[in-house]
């Protein structure tokens, strides 16, 4: 990975960290207007602790070093949670602009993870034994 992409990784993966964590806290302390967004998209209020949570541990799991597979989960519920966040705003007819938060987290997700270096990449090769798979988690 050449130093440009390196730097870029870093800024997208940092302004996606703070704004899982921005929101996160904000989802688990139930404040900050999310209330109002859960409820106005049809969503019961107590999964804005669980989404809260999850998005505070995924950006843990993305940032600290090693645990390549757990990095993978975590960009995939940014995935599945951002995504779902977007088509809900639009499904009910809000306006672009609200949606427009969940598509920039979305854009962040997918750049920070295509952008990645080889050291936070899950290895999967076919010629990997049983005890390897097994520490995989922990690389």
């Amino acid at each position: 990975m050449n130093k440009r992409n390196k730097i870029f990784y870093w800024i997208i993966t940092i302004f996606l960290s703070i704004g899982m964590t921005a929101g996160g806290v904000q989802q688990l302390l139930q404040i900050g207007g999310y209330n109002n967004i859960v409820s106005s998209l049809g969503y019961p209020l107590y999964l804005l602790s669980i989404i809260g949570a999850w998005k505070i541990l995924g950006v843990i799991a993305i940032l600290v070093p090693g645990f390549r597979l757990l990095k993978e989960w975590a960009y995939a519920g940014y995935l599945f949670t951002m995504s779902g966040a977007f088509v809900s705003h639009l499904v009910i007819g809000q306006a672009f602009a609200e949606a427009v938060p969940s598509l920039v987290l979305l854009m962040a997700t997918v750049l920070s993870w295509f952008f990645r270096p080889a050291n936070r990449k899950l290895n999967l090769n076919n010629n990997t034994n049983e005890k390897s798979q097994s520490r995989m988690v922990l690389q």
